[in-house]
């Protein structure tokens, strides 16, 4: 529920089930705005009334359109997999719908903003955050590279489109790696749709290298068959960042406190930092552009070096340190060894 949603679920309903993909697929494209995107936020499971529907239908060219959390290329994903189930041609030119919003929507440098149409706010920029620009990319990629049978129905011409768009996103992600005294480290949640250069994005989100969205780029960077010389150097550099940024013997402790009214949730418990020499390699989310020192913010935008500083609400409700980036350096030997020696090729590109 969202006081800012056109409709809310109502409490008691039953919801489809994953099998009905009918009935899903048909809320999928009734929630499908007029340029081919989709808002954020609402159940496509959710089993609406009749007057819901007639809200959601007659605001086809409200166009609060985003790929924030999930939104787009999950769509799409799933109206593939309605068509190969159905055969009904308003799921497969739905999908096609919705490929043609990213290409609209993507930057000339390759980059993606959270919204399009474009907002006079943070959502414009170039946005790793949520895994934004990397659901596209693996969207793009199974489409073009990996040739998923579930998107067959697109022809030639529609997918070498995509194949620019999905070269020029690796393009927009080698350019956007932190550089800092000419040495490669890893990205930032946000970065300038203009210069590049890292940005804040919320309040409490500040411009700095950000560990856990750039987990996910460098996996993608390391799914990719055949790398060539810069992917390689990207995620060499990304590898060496993770190994030199990690935290040692601490562990983030979850304890129980007095119940707390936010604006946004109700707090129940409490983050502290503990001193444990049994836990594992641990990774804040923010690092300091230069200092490389750990950081965090309150909604105030003050920035502090410690959890303890940073106000209840935002300590408890918000994810300061993250395991992430453990998953790619447990992956990488077998990376390395695979690729590392082989010469640079074109066929990433």
């Amino acid at each position: 529920a969202d006081s800012h949603n056109l409709i809310n679920a109502e409490a008691g309903k039953p919801r489809y089930r994953p099998a009905d993909i009918k009935e899903v697929a048909d809320n999928i494209i009734l929630f499908q705005k007029s340029n081919g995107g989709w808002p954020k936020n609402y159940d496509m499971f959710a089993i609406l009334t009749i007057g819901q529907k007639k809200s959601v239908l007659e605001a086809k060219n409200e166009l609060n359109t985003t790929f924030d959390n999930g939104s787009c290329y999950t769509q799409i994903r799933a109206l593939a997999i309605a068509y190969a189930h159905t055969k009904d041609d308003r799921y497969k030119n739905g999908a096609i719908k919705g490929l043609d919003y990213i290409v609209e929507a993507q930057y000339k440098n390759g980059g993606w903003p959270q919204f399009y149409p474009l907002q006079d706010n943070y959502s414009r920029k170039i946005t790793y955050n949520d895994g934004a620009m990397i659901g596209i990319m693996n969207l793009l990629k199974d489409i073009v590279i990996t040739r998923d049978p579930l998107y067959a129905f697109i022809d030639e011409s529609e997918a070498e489109r995509l194949r620019n768009s999905y070269r020029e996103g690796i393009d927009c992600i080698l350019k956007t790696q932190i550089k800092e005294n000419g040495v490669l480290t890893a990205w930032c949640q946000q970065h300038d749709e203009i210069t590049l250069a890292p940005v804040w994005a919320r309040k409490f989100e500040p411009s700095s290298i950000c560990n856990a969205e750039s987990t996910a780029i460098v996996e993608f960077l390391m799914n990719i068959d055949h790398p060539d010389q810069k992917v390689k150097e990207a995620v060499k550099a990304a590898i060496r960042w993770f190994k030199s940024s990690e935290i040692l013997h601490t562990r983030i402790k979850t304890v129980p406190a007095e119940s707390m009214q936010t604006p946004f949730r109700i707090s129940k418990t409490d983050k502290i930092v503990v001193v444990d020499f049994s836990a594992p390699p641990i990774w804040a989310r923010y690092y300091e552009l230069r200092t490389h020192r750990p950081l965090f913010c309150n909604r105030d935008s003050k920035v502090v070096y410690s959890l303890d500083k940073v106000q209840r609400e935002r300590r408890d409700g918000y994810s300061w340190y993250s395991y992430a980036p453990q998953k790619v350096l447990s992956r990488y030997p077998a990376w390395e060894k695979k690729w590392a020696s082989e010469s640079s090729t074109a066929k990433t590109r």
